[in-house]
């Protein structure tokens, strides 16, 4: 009992100790895990800086890229539409210049329609027995011939010098071909209507070939050989021009240039003649004076193949026998001219 008593307060003073000893390291591992945990929060923290820090700096590489992007995108807005504008300018320059192009080409149409128009009206309505007295000047009065002569088409061509203004047939009175007796010859309206097949303007067929030998040739053939290879292929091209020469201001011919003949020379024949025409090959700027004989034969040729180029041309409506008539007569025409009658009241 004794013992027991004694030993009662002992071991209560023991386990106060224990206690005391449990709560001191229990403190003692507080502190060390607050520590361990303020620890890690502070290196949460710091990485959750850096990041931070490493965001921001993103944030202001993406905010530069994004400036970037906007100021391009508005220079290339400007650009695009500054582009826009000037080619809007230049088409409205280009339709306004095609527009005026238009015009102009309508407007020569119009005036190209009109000549055929009036080629048309003179040689559809010339035939053998009705002759076209405005396409034939000959059949004409002297008076209505030369008021008729400021009517023709500006341009004196060998196709347009040939019908208006060609007032130099043969002098020889020739009635119309309807009063006349006449026989057709088999061989040459066959030739004819062979060519009529296929016309145009080659050498080869026999119809051209047997006029070029017998007429076109005869007819163009002058003194100057050589001059006269050229005159003969300014008709055919169509590109030998006729024109009047001012008596009243007629320039004086120097020595250098007497191979083109002058105001009382002619180019072609040689001869002394008093020569109111002057005639130009194609582009060329020499001039050729030419006496009213000449100007009379080259523009019975002209007559001819301006016939010939209407016919090719579809602008003849007639059957083919009165075709082949008027053929004819502009054969007998240059027959006439190169025998050396001609008009003498020429303008």
């Amino acid at each position: 009992m004794e013992g027991g008593g004694q030993a009662g307060p002992t071991s209560g003073r023991d386990r106060g100790g224990l206690s005391r000893i449990r709560s001191s390291s229990l403190e003692i591992r507080e502190k060390e895990i607050r520590e361990k945990g303020s620890e890690i929060l502070r290196e949460q923290l710091d990485a959750a800086k850096k990041e931070l820090k490493l965001k921001d700096k993103e944030c202001e590489r993406l905010s530069q890229v994004r400036n970037q992007l906007e100021q391009e995108l508005e220079e290339l807005t400007a650009s695009l539409f500054e582009e826009a504008h000037k080619m809007v300018r230049e088409a409205n320059v280009k339709q306004a210049a095609a527009e005026k192009q238009l015009k102009e080409a309508q407007g020569k149409i119009d005036v190209l329609q009109a000549e055929v128009t009036a080629l048309k009206t003179l040689v559809l309505t010339s035939t053998p027995s009705s002759p076209n007295r405005q396409l034939h000047p000959q059949l004409q009065s002297p008076g209505t011939r030369g008021a008729y002569k400021h009517m023709g088409h500006v341009r004196n061509k060998s196709a347009s010098g040939g019908f208006p203004s060609s007032p130099e047939p043969s002098s020889v009175s020739i009635q119309p071909a309807a009063k006349e007796d006449r026989e057709m010859d088999s061989v040459l309206y066959a030739e004819f209507l062979m060519w009529k097949e296929h016309p145009s303007l080659d050498h080869s067929s026999a119809f051209l070939s047997r006029i070029h030998r017998e007429d076109i040739g005869p007819c163009l053939s002058f003194t100057r050989s050589e001059l006269s290879q050229l005159v003969q292929s300014a008709v055919e091209n169509n590109s030998l021009t006729i024109e009047p020469v001012a008596m009243s201001a007629l320039p004086m011919v120097k020595a250098s240039a007497i191979e083109c003949g002058g105001p009382k020379k002619c180019a072609l024949s040689g001869m002394s003649r008093l020569c109111r025409h002057r005639i130009k090959l194609g582009d060329k700027g020499s001039y050729y004076y030419i006496s009213p004989s000449s100007r009379a034969r080259i523009t019975a040729a002209c007559n001819f193949f301006t016939y010939i180029r209407y016919i090719q041309q579809g602008l003849v409506r007639h059957d083919a026998e009165q075709m082949f008539w008027e053929v004819m007569r502009l054969r007998r025409e240059m027959t006439v001219a190169k025998l050396g009658f001609y008009f003498t009241d020429q303008g």
